[in-house]
C-alpha cells in the first residue's frame, strides 16, 4: 500500500504564526512511514530549513490546491474566502459549524468538490474531551497582556499599544515583568489578580503566566466551579486589579461581572481579559463589552463608569499567537496520536466522529449553497 501524504499548507490569516505540524511531530510521522510535505511560508515560526531537516519535502506555497485528490491537507486556521470546490480532506479549524456568519458557503466547498472537513475544534475522544487544544497558552498570554496592560494604564493616559507575537516564552516574561516592575513603582504594590476557571487548561495558562511574572501565590485568586457556585456578581472581581476570565460557556449562567456591578465607589478593577472572546454571545458571564479586539489595538475601554480607574477590555481571539511556537509544539505534540492515525482515518474512532459530525453540518446546508 502507498504511504500516506500529508500536505501541510501555508496559513494565509493576518498575522497566523503558528503550525499544526512542527519540526518535532513531523518527523514522528515521518518515522511512522508517512510522507510529508511542507508548503514554504514566510509567517510560520518555524523556518522552512527545521522542516527539511526533519525530513519534510519544501513545496510551493498554496500548492494544496493542485495537491493529488488523495493527499490530506493539513492546516490550522481557516482557508481564505474562495468559493472554488474543495476535493481533498481537510485537517483545520473552519469556524462553520456554529453558524458563524457566512458558514453555508465555508462549509458547502466541501460535498461540492467531494472533500471532507475534519475539524480540528471538534476532534474528541470517547469522553468526549478534545484531543488538542490551545487552551493552556491562550491562558498565559491573556494573563500576561493583561499585567502589562494593568502596568500601562497606571504610566500612561493612551490606550495600550500593539503587540507582536514573540520568539519564546522566555521573551515575553522579560517583557512582562518590565511592566510589572514600572507598575508597582507607580500604584506602590503587586496587582491583585482573580482568576475565574482556573483549573481548566486555558486557566492554569493563566495562573502560570502570572506566577512566572513574579505575582505571589497570595495576590492570586484562583477560582473555579465551587467559588461562583453561588452565583455573581462578585465584589471579588471588583476588588482585584485584574480579572482574568477562562470561562467558555454554552448555557447562560448569572453574571461575573456586569455594568452595575462595575458602578461600586471602592473600584479597584483596571483590566478584564476574556480570554474566551466570546464577545457577542448571549451566554458571556462578562457582558460589558461588544468590541473584539486585535494584537494592533488589545484593548477596548468600558464607557459608562461614573466613578473610579479607567478599566481596559483585552477580548483577542487568537491570544495563543502570541507564543506561537511553544503553543504549536504544545498543540502538535498532544495531536500527534491522532495524525499518526490518518492512514486509516475512516476507521479511527476520533477522526470517524469529526466525519460523523461534518456529515450532519453537511446535512443542514440550504440547498441553495450546495449549488452554486
Amino acid at each position: 500500500m502507498a504511504p500516506t501524504v500529508l500536505h501541510l499548507r501555508s496559513e494565509t490569516k493576518h498575522l497566523e504564526h503558528r503550525s499544526a505540524l512542527t519540526p518535532t511531530t513531523t518527523a514522528e510521522l515521518i518515522k511512522a512511514g508517512y510522507i510529508v510535505n511542507v508548503e514554504r511560508s514566510p509567517e510560520r515560526i518555524f523556518d522552512d530549513e527545521e522542516f527539511e531537516k526533519a525530513g519534510a519535502t519544501l513545496v510551493p506555497e498554496h500548492s494544496w490546491v493542485d495537491a493529488p485528490k488523495e493527499h490530506i491537507i493539513v492546516g490550522l486556521k481557516e482557508l481564505e474566502e474562495k468559493d472554488f470546490p474543495l476535493k481533498h480532506v481537510h485537517v483545520q479549524f473552519a469556524h462553520c459549524y456554529k453558524q458563524q456568519a457566512g458558514w453555508e458557503n465555508v462549509l458547502a466547498r466541501f460535498p461540492r468538490g467531494g472533500g471532507t472537513l475534519l475539524d480540528l475544534e471538534f476532534l474528541v475522544d470517547e469522553h468526549g474531551r478534545r484531543v488538542a487544544a490551545f487552551g493552556f497558552h491562550a491562558g498565559f498570554a491573556g494573563a500576561a497582556l493583561a499585567l502589562e496592560v494593568w502596568a500601562w494604564q497606571l504610566n500612561h493616559s493612551e490606550p495600550f499599544p500593539g503587540v507582536e507575537s514573540y520568539p519564546n516564552e522566555d521573551a515575553l516574561i522579560a517583557d512582562v515583568k518590565k511592566a510589572v516592575k514600572e507598575g508597582v513603582e507607580a500604584a506602590g504594590r503587586l496587582p491583585r489578580v482573580i482568576v475565574i476557571g482556573a483549573r481548566g487548561r486555558c486557566g492554569s495558562g493563566a495562573v502560570s503566566a502570572l506566577k512566572k511574572a513574579g505575582i505571589p501565590d497570595e495576590n492570586i485568586l484562583d477560582w473555579d466551579m465551587a467559588e461562583t457556585a453561588k452565583g455573581g456578581p462578585f465584589k471579588e472581581i471588583t476588588d482585584s486589579d485584574i480579572f482574568v476570565n477562562c470561562i467558555y460557556l454554552t448555557s447562560k449562567i448569572p453574571n461575573f461581572v456586569n455594568m452595575e456591578s462595575l458602578q461600586v465607589p471602592d473600584r479597584q478593577l483596571r483590566v478584564v481579559c476574556d480570554v474566551s472572546a466570546d464577545t457577542t454571545s448571549p451566554f458571556t458571564p462578562v457582558p460589558i463589552y461588544t468590541v473584539a479586539t486585535t494584537f494592533d489595538k488589545p484593548t477596548v475601554p468600558v464607557d459608562g463608569l461614573t466613578s473610579g480607574p479607567p478599566l481596559s477590555v483585552i477580548s483577542i481571539d487568537h491570544l495563543p499567537s502570541l507564543l506561537p511556537r511553544e503553543a504549536s509544539e504544545a498543540f502538535s505534540h498532544d495531536l500527534l496520536p491522532s495524525l499518526l492515525t490518518l492512514n486509516d482515518w475512516q476507521n479511527s474512532p476520533v477522526w470517524a466522529r469529526a466525519k460523523t459530525l461534518f456529515d450532519e453540518k453537511v446535512a443542514t446546508l440550504p440547498e441553495s449553497a450546495l449549488q452554486k
